[in-house]
């Protein structure tokens, strides 16, 4: 995408950096996290905010004002959902809980790598889809899955760039590049495994549209600088994608030629 803005469906951001909002060690560090990064859209986990028990409720109150005050975007996620039914029922209640037709489609198949289980996802989005919502889903990197994504109604996707929460940043960049190179047009986010700005930045770097990061920041020794840090790095990866980079050469090529230049000789 070559516009400055960011644009989710009929959402448009200035800032390329999603945050999630858990592990974090305190309310205040979270939300500093988000008002000093500058982001625009955090991810919220509606099983955390159903799962509210009793004698909690002033709890859960209290976080949901907070990310309220911070006035970005939310982004309900269905995290922790295991089947199509599931994952339709968490998104019909994040719909009512937060009043919006946003979800974040996250549908675990595999309990080690946590990595989506893409028959089930591709359903899901395309019953969520049919009822109006609109859906971000947590993929793999598969060409074929995105395409059927696509097809199901999805007008974004967010293929993992590794394992959720490992740090291992991009394990397969040549597939992230062709998902970019198939869809020039749809707003691709790197969500999972990215645990360095520097890795943040290669996908930028990519032609990625932003990065959604979670573990990374709330679990790092200063979440808030680090949080910029991202962001920071976001916006030089995507500045760089923009400006056009020179492409890998076999053989060196010298900064200052040598043909037409003057030699003197004593």
């Amino acid at each position: 995408m070559t516009q400055d803005k960011l644009k989710f469906y009929d959402l448009e951001l200035d800032n390329r950096l999603l945050l999630g909002t858990a592990q974090y060690p305190s309310p205040k560090i979270l939300n500093d996290a988000i008002t000093q990064s500058g982001t625009q859209m955090i991810t919220v986990s509606v099983r955390r905010e159903m799962g509210v028990g009793q004698g909690q409720e002033s709890s859960g109150q209290a976080f949901w004002e907070l990310i309220q005050q911070t006035g970005t975007y939310v982004l309900p996620n269905t995290a922790g959902c295991r089947n199509v039914q599931e994952a339709v029922t968490t998104a019909h209640m994040a719909r009512e809980l937060f009043d919006t037709p946003r979800i974040k489609l996250e549908l675990i198949g595999n309990e080690d790598t946590l990595q989506p289980d893409v028959f089930a996802l591709v359903e899901a989005a395309k019953i969520l889809s049919d009822e109006g919502f609109q859906v971000y889903p947590y993929t793999t990197d598969d060409l074929i899955v995105a395409e059927k994504l696509l097809e199901a109604g999805c007008e974004v996707l967010m293929p993992w760039g590794a394992p959720i929460g490992s740090g291992q940043g991009l394990q397969n960049p040549k597939a992230l590049q062709t998902l970019r190179a198939y869809f020039p047009n749809v707003p691709l986010v790197v969500d999972a495994g990215i645990g360095l700005p520097s890795q943040a930045c290669q996908a930028m770097e990519l032609g990625y549209d932003a990065i959604l990061l979670n573990t990374a920041v709330a679990k790092s020794g200063d979440p808030v600088a680090m949080a910029v840090a991202f962001s920071n790095a976001i916006q030089a990866g995507h500045s760089a994608y923009q400006s056009t980079p020179i492409l890998p050469r076999d053989m060196a090529s010298p900064s200052t030629p040598v043909v037409g230049t003057p030699f003197w000789f004593d």
